[in-house]
């Protein structure tokens, strides 16, 4: 039996890739966090893998235990691994402990941006309704697939989300440069994670060092609309194929919209292609693809209005998402909030990168909660900044919750003519507002 512990078991992927191996036959998993929320709370209870205590606690650290998995919620100084790294335990990161999973397998990579998500599960929905076995992990839940991770004996591919954010407290590269891909998409690149890459030219440095990582004679899968793109591809190493993609723009009619999209499905057939699915069949299993979660999921809809929810925070991903959904319901009252969450977003030097974001919305609405940045331990915003940033009149910004709640209440019952387009936008929770629920009581005010 071979034991693998888990420090900080609780966040979203980690969580997955410990209901992975613990699915394996001859695997012993076990985990801490100091604090799990839900979903990752129920799977592991479910999985039977839900620590008895919260905390750290560095007598469950015995030499019996094979390996660590470290996530990066964990600091360096965790009382568990301090003991683990004392037994001379073998620690792996979350995406070393991947590749290492999956080193003889054809790995596919989608990076960049904006996009992973969604280009990621277009791969696998169309592996998997061609019978084509793969492992994988991706950012969201897929309809049809158990969880976000899988690993097994018998896959000849695996098909990676690559995250360019830190490895692990102990490793601040790049997560996807653990990868080496022999298939690899770059979606674009839009300065993100300012906290990790203080400049734009060292976040696109990251990308260029991850073509750099690929296997011997690998595919470079970019989009042709992004200069950093097309000048990293020319200065590709001379055995990697490089082809360029931009939108779909074929006859078969699909359930995702927005150019975006059809610049991630382009792509995504592209990977297919590489490993030998023919086109035709590729946009043939494609059309039935209703998108990821969170990802322009629609969650509400009545006769005359509609509502989306998307995991949009950073500016180029804000700024498709709402062009999407504008072109998508030209004569509809569109109505798009959006929460400033991430590291990045809050942060004052970055915030000029929203400038123009949500022009094309009727209404704009920004949340921000200032005990997040004081959490985060950043200086503070005010709501002023925020709204002199975002640089169009349509724009109002808000640091209570309730208050939000209560002008989008106000807004949408003053919506007659045409109905409405609601899109409520971020990757945090909006203070654990229930979004779906929140969203059915707007249309039918």
């Amino acid at each position: 039996m071979v034991h693998i512990h888990f420090i900080a078991i609780g966040g979203a992927a980690m969580h997955n890739l410990a209901l992975a191996v613990a699915s394996k036959a001859g695997y012993q998993v076990t985990g801490s966090d100091d604090e799990i929320f839900d979903p990752a709370l129920s799977h592991l209870r479910d999985a039977g893998l839900l620590p008895d205590q919260m905390g750290w606690h560095p007598e469950r650290i015995t030499p019996d235990i094979d390996a660590v998995i470290l996530g990066m919620h964990a600091r360096e100084d965790n009382p568990e691994l301090v003991r683990a790294r004392e037994l001379g335990i073998k620690i792996y990161s979350f995406p070393e402990y991947l590749y290492e999973q999956t080193r003889d397998k054809v790995r596919i990579v989608v990076g960049g941006s904006h996009g992973k998500t969604t280009t990621t599960s277009m791969i696998l929905y169309v592996l998997q309704r061609l019978g084509i076995e793969a492992d994988y992990m991706v950012g969201a839940q897929i309809e049809g697939f158990e969880r976000m991770v899988r690993l097994s004996d018998t896959a000849k591919y695996a098909v990676f989300e690559g995250d360019e954010y830190l490895t692990s407290p102990l490793d601040l590269r790049s997560k996807f440069l653990w990868y080496h891909p022999h298939v690899a998409i770059l979606t674009g690149i839009a300065w993100d994670h300012i906290n990790v890459f203080p400049t734009f030219p060292e976040y696109v440095d990251t990308f260029r060092k991850f073509v750099d990582s690929f296997e011997p004679n690998g595919s470079f899968i970019y989009y042709q609309g992004d200069d950093n793109l097309r000048q990293i591809a020319a200065g590709a190493r001379k055995d990697i194929t490089c082809i360029p993609y931009d939108a779909y723009e074929g006859t078969v009619e699909m359930q995702v919209f927005g150019r975006h999209n059809m610049q991630n499905l382009q792509a995504a057939m592209l990977a297919c292609h590489c490993i030998g699915v023919a086109p035709e069949d590729f946009y043939r299993e494609i059309s039935t693809f209703t998108g990821a979660s969170n990802r322009l999921e629609k969650i509400a809809q009545t006769a005359d209005s509609v509502a989306y929810k998307d995991f949009a925070h950073s500016p180029s991903k804000l700024k498709a998402t709402i062009n999407a959904v504008r072109e998508r319901y030209p004569d509809k009252t569109l109505v798009a909030a959006m929460e400033l969450h991430t590291f990045s977003s809050l942060m004052a030097d970055f915030l000029p990168q929203y400038n123009h974001c949500m022009a094309e919305a009727d209404v704009a609405y920004v949340y921000f909660n200032p005990k997040v940045i004081e959490h985060k331990r950043l200086t503070l915003i005010t709501a002023e900044e925020v709204r002199q940033a975002f640089g169009t009149d349509n724009v109002q910004v808000f640091t209570d919750i309730q208050a939000l709640q209560e002008q989008l209440r106000r807004t949408c019952q003053n919506i007659k003519k045409g109905g409405m387009a609601l899109l409520m936008m971020s990757s945090g929770t909006f203070d654990g507002v229930n979004v779906n629920a929140f969203a059915e009581e707007l249309l039918h005010c």
